[in-house]
């Protein structure tokens, strides 16, 4: 779940030039960089495993984080965003790269039928722990793909 995406994610990183991967974005986001997309997923990654841990001890998670809620995304985007600002660009990547593996680990844990199954714990409410994992992973992988080819597209690449 989400391995190929990451992949994708990592080649389109690695196939970028220096003056690609440190330059600033040449359209209006949240994120101004490669780097600050990266810490972003790293994050995600971050915040998904709290809410596994805290949720399968039969606790419930801040889902997305302590004071914030999904209507106030925009915020804790923004929160994540300046938090990681002091981060060198190789960091960031060996940060998403150690997060990466450890989600990855998380989801071999579980069947099927485990990931998929709506309801079948109870911190996930109405949903399956795959949609989450989903979330944090694949989805955000996509976004980020997007973010960084339209990056590369406005050097002629």
């Amino acid at each position: 779940m989400g391995a190929a995406n990451f992949e994708k994610l990592q080649s389109l990183v690695d196939s970028l030039t220096d003056e690609q991967l440190h330059g600033a974005f040449n359209f209006e986001h949240r994120d101004r960089n490669v780097r600050d997309t990266l810490v972003h997923l790293h994050e995600w990654h971050l915040m998904f495993m709290r809410w596994h841990e805290v949720g399968m001890r039969g606790e419930k998670p801040d889902i997305p984080a302590k004071g914030y809620t999904w209507k106030t995304l925009p915020d804790l985007n923004k929160a994540i965003w300046q938090a990681y600002q002091d981060t060198p660009f190789d960091k960031a990547q060996e940060l998403l790269k150690a997060s990466f593996q450890q989600v990855r680990a998380l989801i071999e844990q579980y069947s099927d039928e485990a990931l998929f199954e709506k309801k079948r714990y109870p911190w996930t409410g109405s949903t399956s722990l795959g949609s989450y994992f989903v979330s944090a992973t694949s989805s955000h992988y996509d976004w980020a793909l997007k973010q960084i080819r339209k990056h590369k597209r406005t050097f002629g690449s």
